[in-house]
């Protein structure tokens, strides 16, 4: 798959930007981060909606972004530079309840991410950027996942092929089992589980952050990391032995600590990255520190970033939402297109990459 779609109108890469759910914040986000005349000048955005929809939630939003240009196109090979495009992927007259889950607000947000990513699959974009959707109203026959990250896994990986990543500049944040109830937990804490996802952040953090050695700090399941047995074993019958075995592999990977004090004493600073065993051990601390951090789908050759946030109906067309998590969603696609391209060069290269170790001796 070209990661640089070249048109008849753009060389910049292309970003795919879904609009999430009309009834919630994506637009507002993405309105706002888009109207920034840099963006642009970097990239060739276009949003996968609807513009009548979208021009009602401009109304909505401060006075000088009213005027705000969108380049209506029927198709992303009609994408121009130097505008923020638009292609209507569902119907103008989708009754709209700002603030509230609705059935039709769950088929408008699918229609959108699946002709992004049906163009993503084509080699059309560069990358995808996604507003958030309702895991709930978004349910049918087309999408029966619990989120983006394993429909896109569905698209383009296999199961268990992908990792859901946060990153911010205070840390980044794994999990060995997204979207899960806290009573299936346990089913998916199993050695080979906890050592595939340790495979790919340990790749994640060498190709897409060009981190050579990445030191991996891992939690333990139970509180106090068990107590020796006390409170519970999987640290002792699964999680260690997953480590032993995967620093076998050259993983450089530590623990289980204990969630609590590892976060509450900072030891999180000392570690390239941090896996947790489930999504609110990881998502809480690291929210608590950052809300404008990156979802970031690792392990699969397509780029996928998203804010770090939901729907947010309490604010919707309140103009209150704040773009910065989108914008730092947007940035981090281009900087991972640029990366791996650098990557592809070198690997292209070897010679090249020898030199350069060579001169940092």
């Amino acid at each position: 798959m070209e990661n640089t779609p070249r048109t008849q109108k753009t060389a910049k890469p292309v970003i795919a930007i879904t609009s999430g759910d009309p009834n919630g914040i994506g637009y507002e986000i993405l309105l706002k981060g888009l109207f920034d005349p840099h963006i642009v000048s970097i990239c060739c955005p276009v949003i996968y909606g609807n513009l009548s929809i979208a021009k009602k939630h401009l109304s909505l939003l401060s006075e000088e972004m009213h005027n705000m240009q969108l380049n209506l196109i029927n198709s992303v090979e009609q994408a121009k530079d130097g505008k923020v495009n638009i292609i209507n992927c569902y119907p103008d007259d989708i009754p709209l309840h700002i603030g509230h889950s609705t059935q039709e607000g769950g088929k408008a947000s699918y229609l959108a991410l699946s002709k992004a990513c049906a163009d993503l699959k084509a080699g059309k974009v560069s990358t995808i950027v996604t507003a958030p959707i309702n895991k709930e109203n978004i349910q049918s026959e087309d999408f029966q996942y619990s989120g983006h990250t394993e429909y896109l896994t569905a698209l383009f990986g296999k199961e268990h092929e992908s990792l859901m990543m946060m990153v911010s500049d205070q840390m980044r944040v794994a999990l060995v089992c997204n979207h899960v109830a806290i009573s299936k937990v346990p089913l998916f804490i199993t050695e080979a589980h906890i050592i595939k996802k340790l495979t790919i952040l340990n790749q994640t953090l060498q190709n897409d952050f060009t981190i050579r050695k990445p030191r991996i700090a891992v939690l333990a399941l139970n509180p106090h990391a068990g107590d020796n047995g006390l409170i519970g074993t999987e640290e002792k019958e699964i999680i260690i032995p997953a480590l032993e075995k995967a620093k076998e592999k050259g993983i450089w990977a530590f623990g289980p600590y204990s969630a609590d004090g590892f976060f509450g004493s900072g030891k999180y600073k000392h570690f390239d990255a941090v896996l947790a065993m489930y999504h609110d051990q990881g998502l809480i601390p690291f929210k608590s520190l950052d809300m404008n951090g990156v979802n970031y789908t690792a392990g699969l050759d397509i780029i996928r970033t998203s804010p770090d946030h939901g729907t947010a109906y309490d604010l919707a067309g309140k103009n209150q939402a704040d773009a910065t998590s989108f914008l730092h969603a947007l940035y981090m696609s281009i900087d991972l297109l640029k990366t791996r391209a650098s990557n592809h060069e070198l690997l292209k290269n070897p010679l090249q990459s020898r030199n350069n170790d060579k001169t940092a001796e």
